[in-house]
């Protein structure tokens, strides 16, 4: 395991392997931290904190036992990014697939609370500590077909949010960012690797990137100790609340 330099301030990303994790954990870097790349898949993972010259922790966030070992192998933490999670079918209720709701309530929910529980008595020991977890606006907002991803996400907003007022007091900040549209290997898992169902999500629309998201993270980060940005909601210019979406001609 790399070493932090001494007083380097410590961030631990999740689901760094690829997209919005893997964007934040390189702006994380360049702002000065010491970067914690966690993935399953070892070696994206290691190419990845091999780059920003950061540590690379294999793990899997619906694993006790692997959150554990990364919480044992970390002396210094001041930001935790809870990003791992996903979304997996599309199905109405009449036809949901139970394997997938376990799998988005294990990882989305069950994951950010594992990870963020082992973590916090570190965050609370650095004297300002951050907190910022990756919902969706589906943690505000329902659709047709989504039902599954959206129970999920509300129900990892409403662990993040209630943490806020547990810590109150506390020398930790919370802040939830929940993004729109963002082009990444998202849709592609969705739909089992249907490259062409997950180009369909983003057919006429200019959807956010994952560097958009990995900014404004990295905006969060370097406020002072004061300043708490609650919740942030960002979408593409063309998706508006509800579904609805400014969609052009191919």
């Amino acid at each position: 395991m790399a070493t932090p330099a001494a007083q380097q301030r410590v961030a631990v990303v999740t689901g760094a392997s690829s997209g919005i994790g893997e964007a934040t954990a390189k702006t994380l870097a360049g702002l000065g931290f010491h970067v914690v790349c966690v993935a399953r898949r070892a070696d994206r993972i290691e190419a990845v904190a091999r780059e920003l010259g950061g540590t690379a922790i294999v793990a899997d966030v619906t694993d006790d036992a692997a959150v554990e070992a990364l919480a044992d192998q970390l002396d210094r933490v001041d930001v935790l990014v809870n990003n791992a999670g996903g979304a997996k079918g599309l199905e109405p209720v009449a036809d949901a697939d139970l394997d997938n709701w376990r799998w988005m309530f294990e990882t989305n929910v069950l994951g950010t609370l594992r990870v963020t529980r082992a973590l916090l008595p570190k965050l609370i020991a650095s004297g300002d500590g951050l907190i910022v977890t990756l919902t969706s606006i589906a943690a505000f907002e329902t659709y047709d077909g989504g039902s599954g991803y959206t129970a999920a996400k509300h129900g990892q907003g409403a662990l993040h949010r209630t943490l806020r007022g547990e810590l109150l007091g506390k020398p930790v900040r919370l802040t939830e960012v929940a993004p729109g549209a963002v082009e990444t290997e998202f849709s592609l898992v969705r739909f089992d690797g249907d490259q062409e169902r997950a180009d369909n999500v983003y057919r006429g629309i200019t959807p956010l990137v994952a560097q958009d998201v990995a900014e404004v993270i990295g905006f969060v980060a370097s406020r002072p100790s004061h300043v708490d940005l609650d919740v942030i909601v960002m979408r593409p210019r063309d998706q508006a609340p509800w579904g609805r979406w400014n969609r052009r001609a191919d």
